[in-house]
Parts: structure tokens; sequence; C-alpha cells
């Protein structure tokens, strides 16, 4: 899988950060905070782009990747939902040490960025990937998400492998559901779940993932 990213840099007092971000928009994708958990709704697209920017995630862990779709509009016929907030995302390896509370001014000072073109390998398409779904449940498992909101966005923190092994939940959508509405018209509703019994969620929200076909034609 060949992703188009722009790759910005952003410094703050001795520290330089790096920021990549999706080269195309992501318009057809929403992440809404619904309190209790929290929702993606997304294209075929946008949610292969993700998928390849969650792997992207744990083969960089250096980095801050940056979904922005907070401004983006709701899949059309969908008018806004009271008590919902949209929100950005960004993903990052445990290691890096972010503070949240610092990213409203790093983002701030990020400009247009220097486009590059990652080439990620087979484990990006989900195939051949082995994952012990008895070990997510063991005490000793730090292969976790943790979560924090801060300035309108999520952050996903997390250990290379678990974003490697989850990737696949975006990479279903993008598979699975263009098919699956025409296929089951009674059925339409194809999604995907980050659940607190995967062993995969350590201090975070679970996350619904959703197929939808039916955006704006500005969108």
């Amino acid at each position: 899988m060949r992703l188009p990213v722009t790759v910005h840099r952003a410094r703050l007092g001795a520290t330089e950060f790096r920021v990549v971000r999706p080269a195309r928009p992501l318009v057809r994708a929403v992440l809404l905070d619904r309190d209790r958990y929290l929702d993606i709704r997304l294209d075929e697209d946008a949610a292969r782009r993700i998928g390849g920017l969650w792997t992207l995630a744990a083969a960089s862990p250096r980095s801050l990747v940056h979904l922005p779709m907070r401004g983006n509009r709701s899949p059309s016929g969908e008018p806004p939902e009271s008590g919902t907030r949209p929100l950005d995302l960004v993903l990052l390896h445990h290691s890096l040490q972010f503070a949240p509370s610092r990213w409203k001014e790093v983002r701030g000072r990020l400009g247009p960025g220097r486009p590059e073109t990652v080439t990620l390998s087979g484990p990006a398409e989900g195939d051949g990937l082995v994952i012990d779904h008895e070990a997510r449940h063991h005490r000793e498992n730090r292969d976790l998400f943790h979560q924090h909101v801060h300035a309108e966005t999520l952050f996903m923190t997390g250990s290379a492998k678990v974003f490697r092994e989850t990737a696949r939940h975006f990479l279903d959508v993008a598979r699975h559901g263009p098919g699956h509405a025409p296929a089951g018209p009674e059925h339409p509703h194809f999604c995907t779940e980050f659940h607190s019994c995967d062993g995969t969620l350590g201090d975070a929200r679970e996350l619904h993932v959703e197929y939808c076909d039916r955006w704006d034609a500005t969108a």
C-alpha cells in the first residue's frame, strides 16, 4: 500500500516535533465524542487510508500522526446530534511521552508540510498477521490504547503492536462495507468496534467504526 502524506515539523523550545498528515483531506470521515463512547463514520476511501495511517503509527514511533476531521460534515441525511462533539484524531506511540496539553501550540506552528509517499508492507492490508488473542487478556499485557481529549482532539496512545494489530478494523470496513448495503438492504449497517472485552483498551473508551455510503456531494 502506497500512502501519500505530508510531513510537518514544529519546534517548541529545544524540542522539535514531527507531525504526519494525510496528503488529501479525509473529507468523508467524522469522529464524534458521544460521552460514553466514541464513534467514527467513514466511507471506503477514508477507511482504507485511516487503516494505512494506523499502520504508519506503528512504524513511526517518533511521529504524531494527525487526522484533521472535526470540520467535516456528517453523512447526508443525518442532522447534527445534540450532546456530541466532533474531534480531530492524533495517533502516537507511548514512548514519545507527548503531553496533549502541548498540542494546540504545536498545531498552530505547522506549515504546509513536505509531500512524501510512504510504502506500507503486507500487514497494512490486514493479511498474514497472527494475533494472540489470549495473551491480550493477561495481566502483564501492556499493549493497550490510552486516550486523552484536549484541544478538540482525541489522542490514541499505544504500542507499535496494538496499532499494527488493530488497523484491520478500518481495512475490514473498506473491504466489506461497500458490498454489504446492496447485498442486505434490510441490514445496511456495517461496522466494527474497539470493544472493552477485546484486550486492547486500557484507560480508553470503546470506539465504534461504521461504514457510511451516503454523503453530500460537496463532501
